[in-house]
């Protein structure tokens, strides 16, 4: 007779363990790919019905050499380790669809090279999918613990909560850094636009709930940690990349972009926080009531929003970025007894 985990639960027949594929794209990853390795390697969900797919990007540091030798760590362990190889085109979402065409669970769950998971982390993703019209789950995402004070700052702020874009006013979305997609849903959909470059979390999210008629669903107790970033570059870039993708979804969705920070505003703004805001936050530092951070803040929104602005006003959507990839459910659907 055929045991009940073969229908995705566990042994006794409590905990629902589907067959999972775990998607990761990697892009010079060397600094923070051992830890995430480290991280799959201590997953608590059921060896025989995981399966790890990691995919280079067309990285030009050590991340080939590094992935080379995890594969043999993670077979002493009883895992399967995957890795792929996305050169054609330059981007996450290209690779993640190598990721998916390679897979065979039934359940996609994407995470990100600077991210690190909880070792309870798939086997709290999955349980929402229990319920046959959840296409999509989007698990939580924190702030890796760090000393730099933009890290502070971003945590502070909780710019990578999924709480944010579950409640997007156009529609809720997930972020790829935790993600659980039901195979199923990507038959009707489709899969990432490749030539995407930001903003194809929310596009294929939207497409699955829009188009295919799925549910999302949070799992707040899946978690993900998130490496900040750690030089005023680096954050004026994400946030630049943030009023990209404001700008790729209105023109492929029409929703409305984020109201542009006048420079009157600005102004005003800074010159407030100079005369008074500063001056509170210091006096507050200096009597252990206030953190550090609080003094920054004001002049570090002003910055993400100087460069979100910029984002959105000089970005344009390729005409390549259009594409919709097919893809061909060849998963089996499995019984149920």
């Amino acid at each position: 007779m055929t045991p009940p985990y073969s229908a995705g639960y566990s042994e006794d027949a409590s905990t629902y363990c589907p067959q999972v594929s775990v998607i990761v794209p990697i892009y010079n990853g060397e600094q923070d790919l051992p830890g995430l390795l480290d991280c799959l390697l201590s997953q608590t969900y059921l060896a025989d019905r995981v399966e790890f797919l990691l995919v280079d990007n067309g990285s030009s540091d050590s991340t080939a050499q590094i992935l080379s030798t995890a594969t043999a760590r993670f077979a002493a362990k009883g895992l399967v380790l995957k890795v792929l190889s996305e050169t054609h085109i330059q981007s996450a979402y290209a690779a993640r669809n190598a990721g998916i065409r390679a897979a065979t669970g039934e359940i996609l769950a994407f995470t990100d090279a600077d991210c690190y998971p909880h070792s309870c982390w798939l086997s709290e993703l999955v349980q929402p999918f229990q319920d046959s019209e959840v296409g999509l789950v989007a698990g939580e995402i924190s702030a890796l613990p760090g000393n730099n004070w933009l890290e502070t700052y971003a945590e502070r702020k909780a710019f990578m909560s999924q709480h944010h874009t579950l409640n997007h006013a156009f529609c809720p979305y997930g972020q790829t850094a935790n993600l659980g997609v039901r195979v199923r849903s990507l038959h009707k959909v489709g899969l990432f636009r490749p030539y995407l470059t930001t903003g194809g979390d929310a596009d294929i999210c939207w497409r699955i709930q829009k188009e295919g008629g799925w549910k999302i669903q949070a799992a707040p107790k899946a978690l993900v940690q998130h490496r900040h970033r750690q030089t005023l570059k680096e954050l004026g870039r994400q946030w630049y990349r943030y009023g990209q993708s404001n700008r790729y979804l209105h023109e492929l969705y029409g929703v409305d972009l984020a109201r542009p920070l006048p420079s009157r505003e600005r102004s005003r703004s800074f010159f407030r926080w100079l005369l008074k805001d500063l001056p509170s936050a210091l006096a507050g530092f200096i009597c252990c009531q206030e953190a550090a951070i609080e003094a920054v803040i004001v002049p570090l929104d002003i910055y993400c929003a100087r460069a979100r602005d910029l984002g959105q006003k000089e970005a344009r959507l390729p005409d390549a970025a259009r594409q919709k990839p097919t893809f061909e459910v060849t998963v089996p659907i499995p019984a149920v007894e």
